[in-house]
């Protein structure tokens, strides 16, 4: 048994001294599907300095080339979790307000907010990309289910913080980090009466106040810079710096009301949105496509709990929700609204496979299963100039498999991160779930 272990670290050794020392790999005589088109039989993708170089059936093979003969294998491009924590610490207790001193989500609890002032349950300024750990178990577990991108957001507290696209390999974040600043996560989760805000309606009211103040800070300051000479200077808000760096932000609406409520309340910050969640949105998918809003949906199916009364009763919206949400990716497919697959919750990166199956079964497309786990993603978030198809002059992000994605019995055969080759390694123990949202077992109110 040690002696097979050895010889496993060898491998994995001399693969690494390979990749390092051949810069060049071709993947040859595969199946590969672009996600930007349709597959292509019996075709070569040739990586070079951590690019794609070319893709296609006539491509031949440099003579300085690695070459992995893949007959029967599928190249795919690089799977993305488009809403993860994977690999961010955890957060507990409440983030902390704007003040100076205390950074967030550190020490004791804060003194209850007395209003949108202190900026309550605020991190808006914290950068995902800061965060990372790239020793984190959740990584090598995420690359293991195919898994080589994820954008991740700190999601403690109402502002959450920045988030970051982040490649899932590298010795430090810097490695690993494509861009960052990609949107500002915001959950609705209330504090209690006792302290400001105290309720949904008092989170969007923050919330609506807190942009409303990150406008007129925004203006202050381009006013002040224009003729700082006998003007008083702005206070500088940390707070407000951080909702005015992110392009975007991603508000949670899993039943269709709530959709219909965070269509009208991005509409109403003049703000571009990203909704999360939206196991109901079939029911409101011609407004959403109307609106151009993308959406992330949580891989996360709605489930009864395991300790539920077997005798209680349970509304039937919420019967019907539990049977239905894997029919919205088709759903919203069908409507034309943009979407990707996010984590959720999912305990194991290994079962998101099978979830996305869930929503193969219930009616989508599998190439627009591919998608909404790569191309889609990119869309989203802006970056689709460098990740989410295989095409020249992307990043090499590439999951390889011995069989069709979401086949039950397929296996993850390697992955390449830009440009590097990783196979499978084994977990000790499983890794711990993702933070993000998921739904609810009961009609948002």
């Amino acid at each position: 048994m040690r002696i097979t272990m050895i010889a496993a670290m060898l491998a994995a050794a001399c693969e690494v001294a390979m990749g390092a020392a051949t810069p060049v790999i071709v993947i040859r005589n595969a199946t590969v599907h672009p996600a930007s088109g349709p597959a292509i039989e019996r075709a070569s993708v040739v990586v070079r300095n951590g690019l794609i170089e070319a893709v296609g059936a006539a491509v031949t093979a440099p003579g300085d080339a690695w070459v992995i003969e893949a007959p029967g294998l599928h190249v795919y491009p690089g799977l993305t979790d488009a809403l993860s924590s994977w690999g961010l610490p955890a957060t507990p207790g409440p983030a902390r307000g704007s003040g100076a001193g205390t950074p967030p989500n550190a020490g004791p609890a804060e003194a209850p907010a007395r209003g949108p002032e202190d900026r309550p349950s605020n991190s808006s300024w914290v950068h995902a990309q800061d965060l990372v750990n790239p020793a984190d178990r959740a990584i090598a577990s995420a690359r293991n289910a195919g898994f080589t991108t994820a954008v991740v957001f700190p999601t403690t507290g109402i502002f959450g913080g920045q988030g970051a696209v982040m490649n899932l390999a590298g010795d430090k974040p810097g490695q690993m980090a494509v861009t960052g600043s990609v949107g500002q996560h915001h959950s609705f989760a209330t504090r209690g009466f006792s302290s400001f805000p105290g309720s949904l309606m008092g989170v969007i009211a923050y919330i609506r106040q807190v942009y409303l103040d990150a406008d007129a800070y925004r203006a202050e300051k381009a006013n002040y810079l224009a003729s700082p000479r006998g003007a008083r200077r702005p206070e500088y808000d940390r707070a407000l710096e951080g909702v005015l760096e992110a392009p975007r932000l991603l508000l949670p609406a899993v039943w269709a009301k709530e959709i219909d409520r965070m269509m009208a309340f991005g509409t109403e910050l003049k703000r571009p949105v990203i909704l999360y969640g939206a196991h109901d949105a079939a029911r409101v998918a011609g407004k959403l496509a109307q609106a151009k809003m993308p959406v992330l949906v949580s891989l996360k199916w709605p489930e009864r709990e395991r300790d539920a009364d077997p005798e209680d009763e349970e509304a039937l919206r919420v019967m019907e929700l539990r049977d239905q949400a894997p029919a919205t990716p088709a759903a919203l497919e069908k409507a034309g609204v943009k979407f990707a697959f996010y984590s959720g919750g999912v305990e194991r990166a290994a079962d998101l496979r099978a979830a996305v199956k869930k929503a193969i079964d219930a009616g989508l497309d599998r190439e627009a299963a591919v998608r909404a786990l790569t191309l889609s993603a990119a869309e989203i978030y802006g970056v689709s100039d460098r990740l989410g198809s295989i095409e020249p002059g992307k990043i090499a992000n590439l999951t390889v498999t011995d069989g069709d994605l979401f086949q039950t019995n397929t296996k993850i055969k390697f992955v390449v991160i830009d440009g590097v080759k990783y196979e499978p390694t084994p977990e000790a123990t499983p890794a711990r779930g993702d933070a993000t949202p998921s739904a609810r077992t009961e009609e948002g109110k």
